[in-house]
């Protein structure tokens, strides 16, 4: 009996014991019938046992209660964290996902395997990994779409809901996911732009050294050679110029390629302007720019400057290698089947030029390919403008498809998507 039990137990007996001795002497004197004497005894001595094993009860230590599973942490709370997090529990379903992780990651439906939403090996490794045992794990990963980024993901297991827990469905491990990517690829970026530089520089530059070497020799009172080799320094130095220039820009696109943009932009006046921008251009060569922009063209999500840069890219080139007298053609429709599956515009720049040879086709946007380099060099190309298009039209999570044949001429699609409910504008 519990220490603190023996007072009221006592109490009781107490309390009891007399009624007993006084119902014996009743009955003993014939006051009281004996039968009816040891039945009022026997309801005492029960409600006195009845008595103690309630107060034997009360005191009696409370047994501690199993431990909750742990709980999701609010909604609210996840969607304001700036990376992807996502819960499973030790089935590997999803049991909740963040607005960052909907977005980026497209994890979004609770309750599905984890595995059908990330086809990752290295995700589901971590997560194995933290139910069996490990309470962290951190891994690097690529996830491929809709362009290509790197995660540093941590996966760690709760406390409380390990292989003992009694609520299957709780959430039993976090990942979270950190996005690398801009930091991937400014090292990468700065990898690739030194060997380049290097090895599209060096022509140049070697040129250069060899007309500086014979100013100062053979050259150097020859008045006329002098005119001749500074025109060619100029033309070469211009060319690194525009080299650089080149490099820069597809560096800064490479770099935030992965970051989709939101504004919605008209792409009938983008059109009109780089239309009017190489007019001139045009003229000299004696070909015109026709436009052909439907009625009400939709919106686009997308980065004006950078558009714009992409359809000077390609119009400047079907100026530069059409044939003299010919028309470039700028057609812009509204496509039912754009980008995803959604409503989409279309861009197409027409010329009639000699055409590409179907060999060339898909490498036309390698960064430094050339379908003819001679010719290429000979105009002021760098071999950048359509790895710059292409790295442009990727960000905006469009499309750039090219169709040529030789003799009649090239032409080069672009595909965008639309903005959602922004309205419509030819201009």
């Amino acid at each position: 009996m519990p220490p603190g039990s023996f007072a009221p137990t006592k109490a009781v007996a107490v309390a009891v014991g007399p009624a007993i001795v006084l119902l014996a002497l009743l009955a003993v004197s014939d006051l009281m019938p004996a039968a009816a004497a040891c039945a009022i005894a026997g309801v005492l001595i029960g409600c006195a046992l009845v008595a103690r094993q309630g107060l034997d009860r009360r005191n009696k230590p409370l047994a501690a209660p199993a431990p909750a599973p742990p709980e999701a942490p609010p909604q609210p709370l996840l969607d304001h964290l700036p990376d992807p997090v996502i819960l499973v529990n030790r089935g590997r379903e999803i049991t909740a996902v963040n607005r960052m992780a909907r977005e980026i990651v497209g994890v979004g439906e609770v309750g599905r395997d984890l595995a059908l939403s990330m086809r990752h090996p290295r995700v589901l490794a971590a997560v194995e990994a933290v139910m069996t045992g490990a309470s962290t794990v951190s891994e690097e990963i690529t996830l491929a779409a809709p362009t290509p980024r790197t995660f540093t993901l941590h996966a760690a297991r709760l406390d409380g809901a390990g292989a003992h827990s009694q609520a299957a469905a709780a959430a039993a491990a976090v990942l979270v996911l950190r996005d690398e990517t801009r930091a991937k690829r400014a090292e990468q970026t700065r990898a690739d732009f030194v060997a380049n530089a290097s090895h599209e520089l060096r022509s140049p530059l070697s040129a250069l050294i060899g007309f500086i070497e014979t100013l100062l020799g053979p050259a150097s009172d020859d008045a006329h050679a002098r005119e001749r080799f500074l025109g060619l320094m100029r033309a070469e130095a211009m060319r690194m110029a525009r080299l650089v220039d080149d490099l820069m820009s597809l560096s800064r696109v490479e770099i935030n390629e992965h970051v989709p943009p939101k504004d919605a932009v008209a792409i009938g006046a983008i059109l009109q302007s780089v239309a009017d921008t190489l007019s001139v251009r045009a003229e000299d060569k004696g070909m015109t720019i026709a436009l052909d922009i439907d009625a009400n063209l939709p919106f686009v999500l997308g980065d004006g400057d950078q558009l714009t840069q992409v359809f000077h890219n390609l119009v400047d080139n079907a100026v530069k290698y059409a044939r003299t007298g010919t028309v470039v053609r700028l057609a812009a429709k509204r496509t039912e089947r754009g980008v995803g599956g959604g409503q989409g515009v279309s861009v197409a720049v027409i010329d009639a030029g000699d055409g590409i040879a179907a060999i060339h086709l898909p490498r036309l946007t390698e960064r430094f390919y050339r379908a003819d380099a001679g010719r290429s060099r000979r105009l002021g190309g760098t071999g950048l403008g359509l790895a710059i298009v292409k790295h442009i039209v990727n960000r905006h999570r469009g499309t750039l498809s090219i169709e040529s044949k030789r003799g009649v001429g090239s032409t080069f699609t672009v595909v965008l998507p639309a903005a959602p409910s922004v309205g419509s504008t030819s201009q």
